[in-house]
Formats: structure tokens, sequence, C-alpha cells
């Protein structure tokens, strides 16, 4: 094997390995003539080089260390001392055949043998010309092989263009060694004074910072001016590269030395601060290592904050990411990591707890009761995800309060109403300017424990925008499954959220996403009866509102008679939020006459509840009359709960035209259409004469047109309300009905029964007229709420119409 190892500066100055050096590196014009002269041996023995290519008339050191190589030259050097050299294909041989190198050499006089202090042997040669292996003749104890000369074109003296090439060649070496702190001066003076072209464009190839295939293919171009081109174009990319590092290098210098002046301010800012009595950075960092030591958390986040604070130290405290990366290691630090409060289990005393805070509401207490007697056994219980669903103003979100007490845990809220961000759950990436957690980290650094009460407010009203959908960023906050390793784009680590009890709230279940939905457990909280608002009002709201305008109950006393007319006459909800502005406005009465030094009776009469809140003002939800044929009272569920409603039909001269007013949605207009449908099918069991369809328009409306209806659960009332107009039947007192028609005359089932229920209680309704399947609904609502009302549960229209209508006609019923 043979191996080159010196520089540009070693090759022009060889001549200092030995005192009486008989060489001279460069070459003359007629040197080169005499080279060219020379005939070449048939046979040479072949010597591979690993990493360089030899050109004629350029002398290169070598090292010898194969057995084969250096043989091969010991033998040679004592007789005629002329080698072929030839490069590897693939320089990793170790044992190279003849498949393994290139044909094209060139034929090398060793010059000088020199063994070397290290015990290497060098060996100095010097190119003669180009040839190419004809035949092996041996491979053992080296390559020996007949060769035969391969001639090199070389263009006339008297050529321009190859002139120019050979003096452009020139000026970029002298611009190379000019700019390349790595070559001596000296090389320049060697180039300026080599007088051969050939010799020139060969010393200049052998110099080249290119690979040892590029110099090969160098080497194998016959035509020395294609040769010279390619050289000069080698020459123009060097130039380029050699442009680009200086460039580099000067702005690596231009940092370095901003680099240290800013190190050298920032140790005197250092300086001042210890003599003003603040504290350096380093202090900070050795603080928030030594909290790191106490915090109780896995060895991968203490592997994470020791790489970032790691960061932190290496960081100028002056650049913008400093204050970033500070931020972030305190939010590591401050986080609940691992720390959990201790929960309670006296059973009994969160149900008084629960009891105290609210009335009624006694399948979610059951349900948190049940949460904490499984935990009570296990005291090992990934917490459930509950969704508390229902109208307004029913103490969904209050309840979330009254659950952490009872849990003895941290109470959070997070109202998501218009959340359209989905960075506002999961946070910022760092890059960003600005960047923060999401609010569900946040919260719980506030917190400062790993497991409180969290309550998810209005999670139905999440928007989605173009910044992403958040209700999508919520699947794996609220999957039990999930939730143990949640990750926040700023936190970078995966945060256990599997002990905290989320509760959600919503008004409707329409509009959260189906994966989601499908995350919680839906705990229905429906709306009051007038005898539960009444309590929730004497022993929550007037309290409260007596408290908030500075009284007490000496100053105003509202007994239960009348909180129940202010709840029948001025108030029409599920929930009680109502309720209690109005009772707000009886107490600021009170305080009102307190301040003006004026009298009042202190104790409210219903006179006193008509002149301060006016006449009444739901008198219209009541139960009307049944005087007139075609007026039926339906039970409605909305998004406040359960209300009852009208249905009224009438008749004109016509041609049998149907229409239908009320702001009335596609799936009610389909009720009425089904309905007359049935009648004109069933007419004669009806009692109702055909001719009627073809002499008269049919008109039904729904009132408070204002108001956008829909739904299914109106069609039995809407044919009730024809059959009452056709036949002109009176309608039984006190009566209301809910329920889907077909077009048989099969009563189905509906929703939201309970809503409508406590719905026809405050109207006063005493019978309900419901689907044989809606009794299972009926089943799991609580007595107290059924005291007062009969059901009737029918399967088809027959059945409704016998228990609906009565066989008295109304007065003066019209002659149809």
């Amino acid at each position: 094997m043979a191996n080159t190892k010196l520089t540009s500066l070693d090759k022009l100055s060889l001549q200092n390995l030995s005192e009486d050096a008989d060489f001279i590196p460069l070459m003359s014009a007629e040197d080169e003539d005499a080279m060219h002269k020379e005939n070449l041996p048939d046979t040479l023995p072949i010597l591979p080089l690993r990493n360089t290519v030899l050109f004629p008339g350029v002398v290169i050191p070598i090292t010898a260390g194969r057995d084969k190589s250096i043989k091969l030259i010991n033998e040679t050097y004592k007789g005629s001392k002329v080698i072929g050299v030839v490069s590897q294909i693939d320089e990793n041989e170790e044992e190279p055949g003849i498949d393994d190198i290139n044909t094209i050499g060139t034929v090398a006089q060793i010059l000088r043998v020199l063994k070397m202090p290290d015990g290497n042997t060098t060996v100095i040669i010097q190119g003669k010309k180009r040839f190419e292996v004809a035949e092996v003749i041996k491979t053992s104890p080296y390559i020996t092989a007949t060769i035969r000369e391969v001639a090199e074109a070389r263009p006339a003296k008297e050529n321009e263009e190859f002139k120019a090439i050979i003096e452009s060649i020139k000026e970029k070496s002298l611009e190379i060694i000019k700019d390349s702190p790595n070559i001596p001066s000296e090389a320049a003076f060697a180039i300026k004074n080599i007088e051969s072209s050939s010799f020139l464009v060969n010393f200049v190839s052998s110099n080249l910072s290119i690979s040892v295939e590029e110099k090969q293919t160098l080497l194998e171009i016959n035509d020395l001016k294609d040769r010279a081109l390619e050289t000069l174009r080698y020459m123009n990319i060097e130039m380029q590269k050699l442009s680009l590092r200086n460039d580099i290098q000067s702005k690596v210098q231009n940092d370095i030395s901003q680099q240290q002046r800013e190190y050298f301010l920032h140790q005197q800012m250092k300086t001042i601060q210890e003599e003003l009595g603040g504290s350096s950075t380093e202090e900070e960092i050795e603080e928030m290592r030594q909290r790191s030591k106490e915090k109780k958390w896995s060895k991968d986040v203490q592997k994470h904050f020791d790489k970032e604070l790691g960061k932190l130290q290496r960081m100028n405290p002056q650049v913008a990411e400093y204050s970033i990366q500070r931020n972030y290691l305190d939010l590591i630090l401050e986080l609940p990591w691992e720390k959990f409060s201790k929960d309670k289990f006296d059973l009994k005393r969160a149900r008084k707890i629960l009891d105290r805070d609210h009335y009624g509401l006694d399948d979610v207490k059951k349900r948190i009761i049940e949460y904490l007697a499984v935990l009570k056994l296990r005291n090992d219980m990934k917490s459930p995800i509950l969704c508390l669903y229902g109208p307004p103003g029913v103490g969904k979100t209050s309840l979330g309060k009254s659950i952490a007490e009872a849990l003895g845990r941290k109470y959070v809220r997070m109202s998501l109403g218009g959340l359209r961000d989905e960075a506002e759950i999961r946070g910022h990436r760092k890059t960003y300017i600005g960047a923060m957690p999401g609010r569900i980290i946040q919260s719980l650094k506030k917190a400062g424990t790993s497991n409180p009460v969290f309550v998810l407010d209005e999670i139905d009203k999440i928007s989605v925008s173009n910044q992403g959908d958040p209700s999508s960023a919520m699947l794996e906050v609220l999957d039990p499954e999930q939730n143990n390793s949640f990750y926040d784009n700023f936190l970078e680590l995966g945060y256990d959220l599997s002990k905290v009890m989320f509760i959600a709230t919503s008004n409707s279940l329409s509009t959260i996403q189906p994966a989601l939905r499908d995350r919680m457990e839906i705990i229905n909280v429906t709306g009051y009866t007038i005898e539960e608002k009444v309590e929730i009002a004497k022993r929550h709201l007037l309290p409260k509102q007596l408290e908030e305008h500075g009284l007490d109950s000496s100053h105003i006393k509202i007994a239960k008679p009348q909180l129940e007319k202010i709840v029948e006459g001025y108030t029409r909800e599920s929930g009680v939020r109502s309720l209690e502005k109005q009772i707000a406005k009886m107490v600021r009465y009170a305080a009102m006459k307190i301040a003006m030094d004026e009298e009042y009776e202190v104790k409210i009469t219903n006179e006193a509840i008509v002149e301060i809140l006016g006449p009444p003002k739901m008198e219209r939800g009541k139960y009307e009359n049944n005087d007139v044929a075609g007026v039926v009272t339906g039970l409605a569920w909305t998004s406040v709960g359960g209300d009852i409603l009208f249905i009224e039909s009438a008749l004109s001269q016509g041609k049998g035209n149907l229409n239908m007013t009320g702001n009335l949605g596609k799936v009610m207009k389909e009720s009425a259409t089904i309905a007359l449908e049935y009648i004109k099918s069933h007419a004669k069991e009806l009692g109702v004469s055909a001719d009627i369809f073809e002499k008269y328009n049919v008109h039904i409306h729904v009132p408070e047109g204002a108001t956008p209806k829909d739904g299914p659960s109106a069609g039995i009332t809407m044919l009730t309300s024809l059959v009452s107009l056709f036949t002109q039947r009176k309608v039984k007192k006190s009566i209301a009905m809910t329920g889907e028609i077909t077009l048989r005359g099969k009563v189905l089932p509906v929703g939201g029964i309970k809503e409508k229920i406590l719905a026809a209680k405050r109207a006063r309704i005493t019978d309900i007229l419901l689907s044989e399947e809606n009794k299972r609904d009926i089943a799991e609502i609580k007595q107290e709420y059924l005291k007062g009302l009969t059901f009737h549960y029918v399967k088809d229209m027959s059945e409704v119409l016998n228990l609906a209508l009565t066989k008295e006609k109304v007065k003066n019923a019209k002659k149809l």
C-alpha cells in the first residue's frame, strides 16, 4: 500500500528532507522536452496508490506500508528506479488486484527512499509519462505488467486560445494561494517560475482539492487543452468555496468578538448587581436546581429539566430566548407534579354538604356519593368524566363547588363558551412569540394539586375556526384511558390528568362532538317543580340577595305563598335564574325604603308583589278553556326546559288547502300533513263528512309566532285539534298530550318527558296523554313530581281521540 500525507508546502520544499537533495520539484521546458522524448520500458512493476493520483512531471512523497509495496520499492530502487504508478478504484481495498486499480497511470522515477523516525518508509517519486496497463505478467510478489504509452495531444505554441487558458490558470492559482491561509506565499513564487504549460496544468491538477476519481478523470484526458479547461473549471469551483469559507470565517470571528464583548459586559453587570444586593443569574439557576431536587417527579421529568436548565445556563441573559426558557423552567417547577390533596371519605358529611347547597338534584348527588364510595373502597380509581346536562339556571356550575368541598379537593372552573383556538387547550409551541401553556395546565398550576375538581363550563359552546377545533383537542383531556399522559405543546411533557375529577356542563347535547360526548357520563339535570323553586328561593336565593344588598332577614320577609305567587306569575323557566332576579327586585325595594327612611311593610303581601314587580307576566302559560273547537294543549321541550303550547285549527271557505303558521319547522309541518291525511283516510270512522275536504281550507296555527318550533312531539296534538274542529266536539278540560303519529295512526314515544311534566304542573294540567312506550320514562321520575297528575298511555290515535274529546259539541258549533 502507498499513501500520501504531505501538503502543498511539503511538496514545494521536499529538498529540505535531505541536505544533498539532487532533485527539484519544478520542471523547466527543456526538462519536459527531454522527458517527452524518453522511451518507456515494455514491462514495469505496478504500485497501487490508495488516495492520490500522480501526474507527469510532478514530484510527490508517498508512504509505503504494505509488504508487497515495500518489496517492490526496495528492489526497484536498487535497479532501474522506474515503476508504474496507478490509483486504486476503492481506497479501502487492502489487497488490490488488477481489477481493483485503474488502467491509466503514470510512469514514475524513484528519487529518494527515506526511513522516517516513526518507522515508516517514505518514497519521493516523480511522474514521467502516462501509460496504459496492457497485460498482467505476474501478481507475486507484486504486480508486474506490460504497458503501452498513452500519447498526449498538445496544441501548437502559437495557439492564442490555449495561451489564454494557461494565463487564466496562473492567475487563478495566484488568487487561491493569496486567499488561502493554509498555502504559504512561497507557492506563488513557484507558480510564477513554471515555464512549461503542460507541467503547469499537471502541477495544478495534482494539488487541486478534488476527489481521487476526479483527478483520475483529468489524468485520462488526452488533449492537453481539454485537460486545461477542465482544470480551470475545478479552480473556479475552488475559488467559490474559498470565498464562501472566508466569508463564514469572518462572520464567525465577528460573532466571537461580539460574544466576548457581551461576556465582559455581563460580568460587569453581575458585579454591579451583587454590589446592589440583587441576585445574579448563576444564583437563580442554582436556586432552580435546588428546587428541582425537592420535587417529587419521575426520572424522565428530572432528566428533561436538567437538560433544559443546562440550555438556560449556556444562554446569554440578554437574548430574547432567555426569558422564554426561564419562564418554561418556572412552569415546570411550579406545576404540582405528584402532589395530591387528601380525599375525605365521610359520605354522610358529603351528603349533608350537597343537600345544604342544592335542593333536589338527587340523581347527581347519588352519582357523587357512588363515586366517593368506590374511591373509599379501592383508594385508587380513574376519575370519571361527568357531564351535567340541562337548561340554564338549574345549578350545574355551582354544583362543582359543592362537590369540591365534599371531596376536600381544590376547585377549578374553566369557561369554554366561545373558545375557538385549539392552543387554548393544548398550549402554544415555545418557538412562537408570546407562547404560553394551555388553560388546562395553567389551571392546575393555580390549583396547586393534581387532583382538583375541574369544572368545564359550557362545553357545548366550543366554536370551530381556522385556529383548529378545540373540541377535538378536548378528546385527550376527557378520555380516562389517555389523559394519564396529556401532552401540552408548551410543556413538551406528558402530564397525568387521570386523578382530576372533570365535571362538564352543557345546555344541549346536539352541539357536542359525538366522539367527545361518548367520553363523558351524561347526567340529566332537569328543571324544578313549583314546590322546589319555592324551597330554593327560601333556603338559598333570598338569604343570598339579602347578604349582597347589605340586609338581613329582619328587613324583609317573604312567606311561601308569596314566593309561590312570584314563581307562578313572574317566571317561566326550568331553572331559578329569573326567580333570583325577581327576588333581587324585592330586596332592592326594601333597601331603597331603608336608605330613604321611609316606612314599608316588612312582611311582603300579594298586593306588595304587584306593586313592586308589576302585574303578573306569565299567566299566558296557564291552561286555557275548551269552549272553542280545534284548540288543544300540547307539551313541548325547549332549551330552557319544558313548556306548553296551544295548537289552533280553523276552517274557511275554499278548495281543501292546508295552511300552517307559527314559525314551524319542517318536521312539525310534516306532522300536520300526516294528521290531515289520516283524518281523510278514516273520515267515515271519525264521523267527518268527506265534503269538508273539498269545500273548506284548513289553517293550523301555533301561537307565539316569533319563537321557532320544530319536532314530531305535536303530532297527536295536531290530529286531535283537527278532529275537534271537523266534528265540533269539545276537548276535555285540563288535558295535555305529546307524541308522534304515523299514517297508520300509531302513537310513537318522544323525549323530554320530565321537563314536559313539570311544564304541565306549572300550567295546572291534570291529565296527560303519552305513548305506551313512554311509561318507562315516567317510572324513572320521583313520585312527588307526579303528584296531582293522571297519565293515560295510548298506542294509536283512536285511543287518543276517545280520551281527549267529549261527545258534547261546543256552543254555537258550526254546521259543516
